[in-house]
This record gives structure tokens, sequence and C-alpha cells, in this order.
């Protein structure tokens, strides 16, 4: 069955260049990023790993853990690890899982059950890897991303989405079209006019069902 928005992440234990990892265990109480690759030493993946690892800091101010997922090896892990850091200067800090047997692929949907890797493989064999997900503290999946080969992620968008997640785990509301941190939010639809402005303060009603008001944090 497909994974759905709310769905508990599939638990797992998985070998990476840090060691073995339980999903569950590792996420503890903070929130994950999972991003999944068709295939170590390819280009827009190597750009995006070397993205994910400037991003460091801004994911430890959002509690919030990076994994990746790659369809090779440990040992190949290690040996395009150097060449990310390399080219991007970045230190790679996070783990990536070896799923060169699609355990972990075939557990989130992102490659068929029957699917195998055969000899010689190249990255069009598994290029339905190339998802990435949110999961909430409370380990349940709260957003999915998929990605065509060709298109590399925004992981500003990604940190976006995140931003939007956390505040909405924490108040009442939900975020407009194009939102970043700071911006005006709407007040969500389980508060009547009164009880949004005993929380919030001003509310600006624009129609009965959109109400916006400042960015609570």
């Amino acid at each position: 069955m497909a994974l759905r928005i709310n769905d508990v992440a599939p638990d797992f234990t998985a070998d990476t260049q840090m060691g073995e990892i339980s999903l569950h265990d590792w996420i503890g109480d903070s929130y994950a990023i999972l991003f999944s690759h068709p295939k170590d030493f390819t280009p827009v993946c190597t750009t995006e790993f070397g993205a994910v690892a400037a991003l460091a800091d801004e994911f430890e101010k959002r509690n919030t853990k990076v994994m990746g997922i790659s369809v090779d090896s440990v040992e190949e892990h290690r040996k395009w690890i150097a060449d990310i850091e390399k080219v991007t200067g970045k230190k790679v800090n996070f783990p990536i899982i070896d799923d060169s047997s699609l355990k972990v692929a075939k557990l989130y949907d992102m490659l068929p059950a029957d699917a195998y890797l055969p000899d010689g493989r190249t990255a069009a064999d598994s290029a339905t890897v190339r998802t990435t997900f949110i999961i909430g503290p409370d380990k349940k999946i709260r957003l999915m991303l998929i990605y065509p080969m060709s298109v590399g992620r925004n992981f500003d968008e990604i940190l976006r989405a995140l931003d939007a997640i956390q505040l909405a785990d924490k108040y009442p509301v939900a975020t407009p079209a194009n939102w970043h941190d700071g911006e005006k939010v709407i007040v969500a639809l389980g508060l009547d006019d009164e009880q949004a402005k005993e929380k919030f303060g001003d509310v600006e009603v624009v129609l009965p069902y959109l109400r916006y008001t400042k960015d609570p944090e």
C-alpha cells in the first residue's frame, strides 16, 4: 500500500557509513528528513548532498536530523563522500543508508516490490528513488516530495515547508501560498473570530473562512 501523509513512517534498521541505525530510535524527539537517491557518483545527487551539508546549522536550529538513502553500499558511500566534500567544500556529517538490498526503497514504496538491481546497472534502473520525506517526532510522515532525475531538489523549499509544519504543530494556524518564516499566517478554521482574537490579538478577516494574523513566533 502506498504511503500517505500522517502514516507512521515504516521503521527499519540499516547500515550507514556512521554505523547501524534504527530509524525510530534515531529520530527520537526530533524532526527528521530522509532524502533518497538512485545511485552514488551521479551529478545531481552530488550537488544535493553538498547542499544538505551546507545547511547543517539550519537543520540543527530546527531540531531536525537528516539522513540520505542511496541504493549502493557503505563502501561506495565513503568513496562518494570524498567527491562531495571535494566539490562542495562541505563536510558530510549525516548518515547515508546502504540500501543495496532495496529494502528501504521498497518499504517506502519508491520501487516496485519485484524490483531488482541488475549487474552493471545505471541510475536509470532505480530512477524512481528520488523522494524526500519530512517525519515528525511522532514518527508520522508530514510531507513527501518526489523529483525526477533531471531536477535538483530545492532545499530552501524543504526548509520553508519544515518551518510551516513546525509552526502549525505549535499553534492553530496554517500558512498561505509562498509563505516564509515571519510573514502573516492563516488562522485555523477550528477557532471562531472571538477565539482567534483572544488567541492572537489582531485578526484580519478577508473572508469568513480566510483570516490572517501575524506570525505567532
